[in-house]
């Protein structure tokens, strides 16, 4: 019992020493520039988005955005994030099909094909997140401003400065330094006095990086990152009958979310046979889908295209403007588009994935009387647990998009989520072990052998 206790409290020896208060100052200081460089990333994105979609078309003389257009760009998004994954380091970062990951280190000379690779694809349309490509840079920034100093980082320290960079990256996009920190622990894994270990210096410059993108708010007026969907109408009090359809709502999400994975790394599959003329195709056939949406419904293609970050306030607030059947097409193209991007693109699955499941409740709302609110929460949170496998990082998301409105239907979203999240499990195989590490079909009565166990 005392060999027990001493060495559980050992586990946090390290965090009370003196490099580890070293470390603390560091990630504080860090915080400050990361913060800054993700805030003018997103920014830029942003400015890239409307000069493409808007301000040029215009200054070609062609008025507002020709049916056409997202051809143009799309083509230029697979040629761009092609040429980033086939010929430069860090092949752009890492594929976006298997889901949503946390942790490593991006070496210093994978940060410029990361960022091309993201400004192009996420700047130009494709249906992808920035939340992927921030964390890889938040950290490789981190780590690469250690490096410039100490070329022989240890590995300990380096992850741990790594980690606090990204925290303070998706802060930045999250608006709020919990829900990044939640959402980097909860992906990561990690827990007892490791996750101590990370999440400390991680929530520092997660701190003090959010008084950098406050301040610059106020200082350039282009504004903050915000979860909240602002004018949502008030959420009711749960019933039965919601809780019923909160179960129904996780089966179809968990159902949906494996088929997207499932197609995605399909065609991931195909796509790295010849990287650059996949991109170009899976950026044609992504503009072809946002054009027919675009002639059926007489709507924007900029609904079907983008993460759909920015378009979820308008779908929600102008739900009433939908109709069941652009709703049904809108759905089905964003999800086609989805997994064209997690193939063969670089980003992060979140926001993609938030606006389907948004989409799927305003159609209920609409064909069942279930209220609007109601509806989208139980969709994005289905979606987001069953696309990321992180139920409770989902409940957290979900809650902050509905501000006022979160905790009122948050025993809703908890069952969706769950639902969603279980079912996307027992659907997906494991993964195959390798033959060395599997256990013997007739093990002799002894006990297991040690590849037995490690195949365990």
């Amino acid at each position: 019992m005392g060999e027990a206790v001493m060495s559980s409290a050992d586990q946090y020896a390290p965090l009370r020493g003196r490099p580890y208060l070293k470390l603390l100052v560091l990630a504080a200081l860090l915080g400050v520039p990361i913060a800054a460089a993700s805030y003018w990333f997103l920014q830029l994105i942003t400015l890239i988005q409307k000069w493409v979609y808007t301000d040029l078309p215009r200054g070609l003389g062609l008025g507002r955005e020709p049916l056409w257009w997202p051809l143009v760009p799309l083509l230029v998004a697979g040629l761009v994030v092609g040429l980033a994954i086939r010929y430069l380091p860090g092949r752009g970062g890492e594929s976006p099909a298997e889901g949503f990951h946390a942790g490593g280190v991006t070496r210093p000379e994978a940060l410029p094909g990361v960022a091309l690779a993201a400004l192009a694809g996420i700047g130009l349309g494709v249906v992808i997140g920035p939340e992927a490509p921030l964390i890889a840079l938040g950290g490789g920034l981190a780590y690469l401003a250690v490096w410039l100093r100490r070329r022989n980082v240890p590995e300990r320290a380096g992850a741990v400065v790594a980690a606090s960079g990204s925290f303070a990256a998706v802060s930045t996009l999250l608006g709020s330094p919990l829900a990044g920190a939640f959402l980097l622990l909860e992906a990561s894994g990690l827990g007892g006095a490791t996750a101590a270990a990370v999440l400390v210096p991680g929530l520092l410059a997660a701190g003090t990086g959010s008084l950098i993108f406050i301040g610059l708010d106020s200082l350039t007026g282009h504004g903050t990152f915000s979860l909240v969907i602002p004018h949502l109408p008030p959420a009711h009090r749960p019933t039965i009958a919601q809780f019923l359809w909160a179960l129904a709502i996780g089966l179809a999400a968990g159902v949906l979310c494996w088929a997207l994975r499932r197609l995605a790394l399909l065609l991931r599959t195909r796509a790295e046979r010849r990287v650059l003329a996949s991109t170009m195709l899976a950026g044609a056939v992504t503009a072809a889908i946002a054009i027919g949406y675009a002639a059926v419904t007489g709507r924007s293609s900029s609904d079907l295209l983008f993460s759909g970050q920015f378009g979820l306030p308008k779908l929600l607030t102008d739900s009433a403007g939908y109709s069941v059947p652009a709703l049904v097409l809108l759905i089905i193209g964003k999800g086609i588009a989805y997994c064209l991007a997690l193939s063969a693109f670089r980003g992060g699955p979140t926001f993609p994935a938030i606006f389907i499941g948004a989409a799927g409740g305003v159609a209920l709302s609409h064909l069942t009387g279930l209220p609007l609110v109601t509806a989208a929460a139980m969709g994005i949170g289905a979606m987001i647990a069953g696309m990321l496998k992180l139920p409770l990082s989902a409940v957290l998301l979900t809650t902050l998009l509905l501000g006022a409105n979160g905790l009122t239907v948050l025993p809703l979203v908890i069952v969706s989520a769950v639902v969603a999240y279980v079912l996307s499990i027992r659907l997906t195989p494991p993964p195959d072990v390798p033959a060395t590490q599997r256990a013997p079909a007739g093990g002799a009565a002894g006990g297991a052998t040690p590849a037995a166990d490690h195949g365990r």
